[in-house]
């Protein structure tokens, strides 16, 4: 999966190579073993410690939806496609113009609705060993022709389910012509979001959801340092992230990464300027890698060269200074706290050290939720008064964005305990040293 920023860079570098073979050639790495940097080499596979989620937990997801659907009288939840349905049933179902849905009633057992042609691979995945999808003996295949309406059927299984009328709640992420149609395929059924089933199941994290989250960190931090050890000046940013791809690769996982120098660091997500590396000079990395499904997210900001150099006073000045916010994030979340007073937190340290008022250089969020998605809810921002509850997890990542010049963003992922906040992974110490061990 490529994200917004990826995407960004990797056009970035098509259209920079286009002209130039050899270029293009130091850039893409050889379909031939290389023989990889020390630092990366050392790196090994850590597939085998990801311990898979059990259909026992996705039976239980069934039993917390349920219990929230009566909470908040919504009758049935129905899913498409995305990580939604992954989530619940443990089905990665690509999106499609054809209505694909998984329907959750209240009371009842869950039914699929999808093409004629497509239930023979709705059964194959039913029937797996192991099991996945929860229910599966008792789930319900309605199938509908090239020229049949699927949200009769839809109203149809509904009612066969005792759905005559009431609320059916929709994932945040339908299409809007599925979610169209279904509103309309009948007058005695009301359609309403089902985002406070899905959050309310998918924002508390289970002791095995935080397992996988902790490895895809862990991985994460690890290619990062190896990638740092091995970079030099002179390197592209695009030949510095396929340094982390070769590193990912190693370690069992996919990931990727960003990669933005000098004034490029000030843009949050990146430009489509090809960058060189060159010592005493801002390198700003982000994104992460995935683990069963679950993911990371962490930047790091540092230079290579002589760190200590006093061009670099003003950087290092700005580095401290985020630091401070993060861990001022971190030491304002406990259970019960408002999400907006952890943003609150964070953004006065870089206001009252002159870098305020307000969004002028800390231009976004300090943090989003994190778990299946990179972003996902709740989101730590003025005006979300939504309270933190154990288990839920976020990233921390204030930052300082001076145009023209540079930019620092330190990010770590955290989660909630009874006793505040937990951070996945150390923070970062310093430009010179940013992968140093307290």
């Amino acid at each position: 999966m490529i994200n917004r920023r990826r995407f960004l860079l990797t056009s970035a570098v098509a259209a920079a190579a286009a002209p130039a073979a050899s270029l293009a050639q130091q850039q893409q790495p050889s379909t031939q073993q290389e023989k990889l940097p020390p630092a990366i080499a050392a790196l090994t596979s850590r597939h085998s410690e990801a311990v898979p989620i059990t259909l026992a937990e996705r039976e239980l997801r069934l039993d917390r939806a349920r219990a929230l659907m009566h909470q908040d009288k919504i009758d049935a939840i129905l899913i498409t496609t995305g990580t939604s349905l992954t989530y619940f049933t443990g089905l990665r179902w690509g999106q499609s113009e054809r209505l694909f849905a998984w329907v959750l009633p209240a009371t009842g057992a869950p039914f699929i609705v999808c093409p004629v042609f497509e239930e023979g691979r709705v059964r194959e995945r039913m029937e797996a060993k192991p099991a996945t999808l929860p229910s599966a003996s008792i789930t319900r295949v309605y199938t509908w022709n090239e020229d049949e309406d699927p949200y009769k059927l839809v109203a149809r299984a509904l009612k066969e389910s005792g759905l005559t009328s009431g609320k059916i709640g929709i994932e945040e992420r339908t299409q809007f012509v599925f979610a169209d149609g279904i509103a309309h395929a009948s007058p005695t059924l009301t359609t309403t979001s089902a985002t406070p089933i899905t959050l309310g199941c998918r924002g508390i994290k289970t002791a095995a959801e935080l397992a996988l989250m902790q490895l895809a960190n862990d991985i994460t931090l690890s290619v990062y340092e190896a990638a740092y050890k091995s970079a030099q000046p002179g390197m592209t940013n695009r030949q510095f992230t396929q340094l982390i791809d070769l590193a990912y690769a190693r370690c069992g996982v996919t990931g990727e990464a960003s990669c933005q120098i000098g004034e490029y660091s000030a843009l949050p997500h990146g430009s489509l300027n090809p960058q060189t590396i060159r010592e005493e000079e801002i390198i700003l990395i982000d994104d992460g890698c995935f683990v069963e499904g679950y993911q990371s997210d962490i930047s790091r900001t540092f230079v290579l060269g002589n760190a200590a150099s006093p061009k670099l006073d003003k950087q290092r000045k700005v580095f401290d200074i985020v630091r401070q916010a993060q861990s001022a994030a971190l030491a304002a979340a406990r259970p019960g706290v408002p999400c907006q007073d952890i943003d609150a937190a964070a953004r006065a340290v870089i206001t009252s050290a002159g870098y305020g008022p307000d969004y002028k250089h800390f231009t976004h969020r300090v943090g989003h939720g994190i778990g299946m998605d990179m972003h996902e809810w709740p989101y730590l921002v003025r005006g979300n008064t939504t309270p933190l509850a154990t288990g839920m997890c976020f990233s921390d990542e204030p930052g300082i964005y001076i145009a023209g010049e540079f930019g620092v963003r330190l990010e770590d992922d955290w989660h909630v305990t009874e006793d505040g906040g937990k951070m996945f992974t150390p923070q970062s110490p310093s430009l010179e040293h940013p992968f140093a061990k307290a």
